[in-house]
C-alpha cells in the first residue's frame, strides 16, 4: 500500500462487511483493488474480515501484480483459520507459478510456503520442484528459501521428495544470491535437524568462497557463517580461506565485519604460523575500532563481541586502548561495557593512562559508572601486581574526597587487595578506620569488618571499632552479621582479653538464639563448639593462612568462550550464554524430530517440555523465555510466521498467534453487561492469571434474535496500565449459544493519572449493536508473579531493609484459618508462598512471601489463634500505595 491509501482505514460504516463483499464482486477493475485494500486495512487493526473469504479469493484470477500481492497477504493470514476454503486457491497458485513473468511465479511459490495447511502443502511440491529449476535466478532463490519453510511443517516431506539434494545442488549455482539463500536454508534446516544435513567439503569451499565475493552483504553473512563451521584440512588451507575472506574487514555493514571476523578467528586455530597470526591481528583491529563509530545500540552489540575476542586475542587490540575511552554523551550501557574492556586491556605499559582515565570516571555524576570505575581500580591492581602501589595510590585520593558511595566502594575494592597481596599493604589502614562512620552499605561493612578482624593485632583500638559495629547486630543483613561473627572470634583468638571475651559472649549469644538465619546460627555453633574444646585447634582453622584470591578479568570458562565465539555476530554472544541457554524453541523441534508420537497422537513429554539448559529453572510446556519469540502451547492453534515479513522475503523469526487459546471452562463469571442491559446480550468477565500471563476471561451469550459477530474491546485508562495484548477472538455468535474466551492482557502501557482505583472502565462494541460501555472490578491476586518465593534468609534481609514507614496492617476480624495446610495451598495458588511460622504468647505467626510486576517483593505477616476468628495481616512491600489492592486481594483468598 502506497502513502494515500490511508483512507482505507478510515471507514466507519455499519455495514461495512456487506458493503465490502459487494465491491469484492464488482465487475470493475479498479473497485475490486479498492476492496481488497479495505480488506487489508480492516485486517491490519484487528478487524475480523474472514467471511469475506471466498469473496477474496475470486480476486486471485488477475494480471494485476499488485492486488495480487494483497490478496496472497489475505490468504496467509486467514487460511489457517479456513483450510477447508484455503484449497479453491490451489488451482490458482500452481497456474501461477507456471506464469510467463518470474515475479508471479516466485511470489506464488513464496505465499504456498508461508500457507502452513497440511493440504495446501501437498499441492506445493510439484511447484517446488519445478521453480527450484527455473530458468529465472530470482525464482530459485525464493525457492530455496521456500525449501526450509516446507521442512519446519513436514520434514519428512522434504527429505521423501528429494528437496535437500535440491538445494545441496544450488550451492553450485552461478547466480551468487542462488547460492546464499540455499546456504541460508540448508543453514536453518541444520539448526533444526539432530542430524548431519550441511556439511561443506573442498568443492563446496570453492563455490561458496567465489560466490562470497559477489553476493549481496545479508547473502555474504550466510555464506561466512556457514564458512565458520567449516574445520580446515591443514594450517595451508586455513591460510588460504583467511586470505580470500579478509577483504570482508572492510566492508561498510556491521554484520559482514562481524561474521568475517568470527570466521577468521576460528581458522586462526589452526595456523601454525606466527608471522600469518600477528599480520591477522593486526588487520582485525582497524575494522574493530571502526564498529565504535556507530550509533550506541550498534556499539554496545561490537563491544560484547570484542569482550570475547579479548579475552582470546588480547593482542588485537593490546594497542588501540584509547578508542575504549569513555565520552561524556555516551549511553550507559556503552560506558559500562568499556570499561570491562579496558580493564582485560591494561597492562603495565599502559596502566598509567587508564588509571588517570578511572580516576576521572569516579568524579562523574552518575552512581552506577562511579562505582564501576572504582571497582575497575581495584580489578587493575588484583590483575597487575607492579601496579597495584599506584592503583592504592589512586583510591587513596578518591576517599579523601569524602564522597560516600566513592569511599564504600573504595573499601570494598581495598579488601580484595589485601587478599590478593597479604602482608604487603597494610599501611593504609589507619586511613581507612577514619571513614567507619561514613559505612551505610552492607557490602562495604562487611569489607570494613573482615579488614578489622583479619589485622586485629595490627590495629590498637580493634576492639572498640567492632563493638561500634555491634551495637546494630541484630538489625544488620546476614552478610554484615556473618562478617561480624568471624571478626570478633579472629580477635579473641588474636587477643584474649578482656573486652574481646565480653564481645564474644554477646555475639554468640546474638547469633544462637536471637537469629532465624541457619547460616549464621550453624557457623555461630562451630565457632562456639571450637572455642569450648580446643582453642588452638580454634586458631587453626580460624586464622589459617587463606589461599591467594585471582586476577578475575577473563572470567569466562574456556569451554564456554570457545563456544560464544563460535556464536559472534548472534544473540548469543550479546547475552554471553550459549545459544541452548535461552532459545527453547529450536530444542523442542530438534527433540520432537527424535521421539516418536505416542499410540493416542499424543506428543511425549519430552517433544512438549524441552530439556532446560545446566543451571536453568524447569519450565512447563507453557513457559517461554522473554528473549524467544512465542511459541504457541500445545493446545493453542500453530503460529504463523510474520505476514509482511513473509510476503517480502524477509528473515523475521517472530510469531504472532492466529487464535487464542480455547478458555476451558471454569467457576462462574460475574456479570459485567447483563442481556437487560445489553439487548440480549450478557457478558461475564473476570481478569484471571495463568502460565505466567494476566488474561481477561470473558463469557458471552447472545440471547437476542439475530447473529452477532465482529466484536472488538478497548480499555480506558486504568492505574495498572491494562490494555488487551491482541484482538478479541470471538466466532459469530448465533441466538442461544455462548463462547468463552481468554484475551491476553499487558500491564503498564495505558496508565492513567490520579489516586489509584481498583475499577476497570471497558468498551466493546459488534457489527450489530451500538457499543457497550461498563465497569469491571480489578483483582489484585492476578498480577502476583510465579518468582514469588523466597528463602527464609532473604525474607529476614528484606524485611530489614525497607523501612518501618512501608509497613501496613490491618485486621480481618470475622475471618477464621480453619486448616493451616489448607491455607497455605489455597495462597500458593495464587502466587503467596509460605515462608516460615512462630509462636508469639498464644498467637500464630505466619509469614509469607510475593511479587509484584516489575520484580516488587510483597512480605507479608499473618498474625492469629488458628480457630479461631480474627486476623492481623501486616505488609511490607517498596510499593505501600498499593497496600489497599493488596489488602483486598489477601482478604479475597483467606474467605474463598
Amino acid at each position: 500500500m502506497s502513502r494515500n491509501d490511508s483512507k482505507y482505514f478510515s471507514t466507519t460504516k455499519k455495514g461495512e462487511i456487506p458493503e465490502l463483499k459487494e465491491e469484492l464482486n464488482s465487475q470493475y477493475k479498479d473497485k475490486r483493488k479498492d476492496a481488497v485494500k479495505k480488506v487489508i486495512a480492516a485486517m491490519t487493526v484487528g478487524k475480523d474480515v474472514s467471511s469475506l473469504f471466498t469473496d477474496v479469493v475470486n480476486c486471485m484470477q488477475t494480471e494485476n501484480l499488485e492486488l495480487k500481492k494483497l490478496v496472497y497477504l489475505y490468504l496467509i493470514n486467514y487460511a489457517k483459520s479456513q483450510p477447508d476454503l484455503a484449497i479453491l486457491a490451489v488451482n490458482t497458485f500452481v497456474k501461477d507459478s507456471q506464469d510467463p513473468n518470474p515475479l508471479i511465479r516466485a511470489l506464488a511459490v513464496r505465499t504456498m510456503g508461508c500457507i502452513r495447511v497440511d493440504k495446501i502443502t501437498e499441492y506445493l511440491c510439484d511447484p517446488l520442484q519445478r521453480c527450484l529449476k527455473d530458468d529465472d535466478p530470482y525464482v530459485r532463490k525464493t525457492a530455496a528459501i521456500c525449501v526450509a519453510k516446507l521442512y519446519d511443517i513436514n520434514a519428512e516431506l522434504v527429505e521423501d521428495r528429494g528437496f535437500l539434494e535440491s538445494l545441496k545442488d544450488l550451492i553450485s549455482d552461478n547466480n551468487p544470491m542462488v547460492v546464499a539463500n540455499a546456504v541460508a536454508a540448508l543453514a536453518e534446516i541444520q539448526d533444526n535437524s539432530t542430524r548431519p544435513i550441511f556439511e561443506i567439503t573442498s568443492h563446496t569451499l570453492s563455490k561458496l568462497l567465489t560466490a562470497l565475493n559477489e553476493c549481496t552483504e545479508w547473502g555474504q553473512v550466510f555464506i561466512l557463517d556457514a564458512l565458520s563451521r567449516y574445520k580446515a584440512a591443514d594450517a595451508r588451507e586455513a591460510e588460504n580461506i583467511v586470505e580470500r575472506v579478509t577483504p570482508r574487514l572492510q566492508h561498510a555493514n556491521c554484520a559482514v565485519v562481524l561474521s568475517a571476523v568470527k570466521m577468521i578467528l576460528q581458522q586462526m586455530e589452526l595456523i601454525t604460523s606466527t608471522d600469518v597470526v600477528r599480520n591477522l591481528c593486526k588487520k582485525m583491529a582497524p575494522p574493530l575500532v571502526t564498529l565504535l563509530s556507530a550509533e550506541p545500540e550498534i556499539q554496545y552489540v561490537a563491544l560484547r563481541n570484542i569482550n570475547l575476542i579479548v579475552q582470546r586475542r588480547p593482542t588485537i587490540l593490546a594497542h588501540e586502548i584509547k578508542v575504549f575511552f569513555c565520552k561524556y554523551n555516551d549511553p550507559i550501557y556503552v560506558k559500562m561495557e568499556k570499561l570491562e574492556i579496558m580493564i582485560k586491556l591494561a597492562s603495565d605499559r599502559n596502566i598509567d593512562q587508564v588509571l588517570l582515565e578511572f580516576k576521572e570516571y569516579a568524579t562523574e555524576v552518575d552512581v552506577d559508572f562511579v562505582r564501576k570505575a572504582v571497582r575497575a581500580i581495584g580489578r587493575c591492581a588484583i590483575k597487575l601486581e607492579r601496579a597495584a602501589e599506584r592503583c592504592i595510590s589512586v583510591l587513596l585520593e578518591l576517599i579523601k574526597i569524602k564522597v560516600n558511595y566513592v569511599v564504600q566502594e573504595a573499601i570494598i575494592v581495598i579488601k580484595d587487595i589485601f587478599r590478593r597481596y597479604p602482608n604487603t599493604y597494610e599501611s593504609i589502614i589507619a586511613t581507612l578506620c577514619e571513614s567507619l562512620d561514613t559505612l551505610d552499605e552492607p557490602e562495604a561493612k562487611a569489607s570494613m569488618i573482615w579488614i578489622i578482624g583479619e589485622y586485629a593485632e595490627r590495629i590498637d583500638n580493634a576492639d572498640e571499632l567492632l563493638e561500634s559495629f555491634l551495637e546494630s547486630f541484630p538489625e544488620e543483613p546476614a552478610l554484615v552479621q556473618l562478617q561480624l561473627l568471624t571478626a570478633t572470634v579472629k580477635l579473641f583468638l588474636k587477643k584474649p582479653t578482656e573486652g574481646p571475651q565480653q564481645m564474644i559472649q554477646v555475639v554468640l549469644n546474638n547469633a544462637t538464639m536471637e537469629t532465624d538465619n541457619p547460616d549464621l546460627r550453624d557457623r555461630a555453633y562451630i565457632y562456639w563448639r571450637l572455642l569450648s574444646t580446643d582453642p588452638e585447634a580454634a586458631k587453626d582453622v580460624v586464622l589459617a593462612e587463606k589461599p591467594v584470591i585471582t586476577d578475575d578479568s577473563n572470567n569466562l570458562d574456556p569451554s564456554l568462550l570457545d563456544e560464544l565465539l563460535v556464536n559472534i555476530a548472534t544473540l548469543s554472544s550479546v547475552y554471553h550464554k550459549p545459544p541452548e541457554a535461552f532459545v527453547t524453541r529450536t530444542l523442542a523441534s530438534a527433540q520432537k524430530t527424535e521421539d516418536d508420537d505416542y499410540p493416542d497422537g499424543s506428543e511425549s513429554e519430552s517433544s512438549v517440555n524441552p530439556a532446560n539448559g545446566p543451571g536453568s529453572p524447569p519450565t512447563s510446556s507453557y513457559t517461554i523465555p522473554a528473549s524467544v519469540a512465542p511459541a504457541s502451547p500445545p493446545s493453542a492453534a500453530a503460529p504463523v510466521p510474520d505476514l509482511l515479513g513473509d510476503l517480502m522475503g524477509m528473515d523475521n523469526s517472530s510469531i504472532v498467534p492466529l487464535d487464542q487459546p480455547a478458555a476451558p471452562s471454569g467457576p462462574p463469571l460475574p456479570v459485567v453487561l447483563p442481556a437487560s442491559t445489553g439487548q440480549g446480550l450478557q457478558i461475564s468477565a473476570q481478569l484471571t492469571r495463568r502460565d505466567g500471563q494476566v488474561f481477561y476471561n470473558m463469557l458471552f451469550e447472545n440471547n437476542s434474535q439475530v447473529p452477532l459477530d465482529g466484536f472488538m474491546i478497548q480499555f480506558n485508562k486504568n492505574t495498572f496500565g491494562l490494555a488487551a495484548a491482541g484482538a478479541l477472538q470471538v466466532p459469530q455468535l448465533q441466538p442461544g449459544t455462548s463462547a468463552r474466551t481468554l484475551l491476553p492482557m499487558v500491564m503498564f502501557q495505558n496508565m492513567s493519572q490520579g489516586p489509584p482505583s481498583s475499577v476497570l472502565q471497558v468498551a466493546l462494541k459488534n457489527n450489530q449493536q451500538p457499543v457497550w460501555y461498563f465497569n469491571d472490578k480489578i483483582l489484585f491476586q492476578a498480577f502476583f508473579t510465579e518468582d514469588g518465593r523466597m528463602e527464609r534468609a532473604a525474607f529476614l534481609e528484606t524485611w530489614r531493609s525497607l523501612p518501618d514507614s512501608n509497613e501496613v496492617s490491618k485486621d480481618f476480624p470475622a475471618i477464621v484459618i480453619g486448616g493451616v495446610d489448607a491455607t497455605v495451598e489455597r495462597l500458593a495458588a495464587s502466587n503467596i508462598f509460605f515462608i516460615a511460622k512462630r509462636k508469639n504468647a498464644n498467637q500464630d505467626v505466619f509469614y509469607f512471601s510475593a511479587k509484584l510486576p516489575r520484580g516488587i517483593p510483597l512480605l507479608i505477616e499473618l498474625t492469629t489463634v488458628v480457630g479461631n476468628a480474627g486476623i492481623k495481616c501486616a505488609i511490607k512491600t517498596p510499593s505501600p500505595e498499593m497496600s489497599t489492592f493488596i489488602f483486598e486481594a489477601i482478604e479475597s483468598l483467606l474467605r474463598s
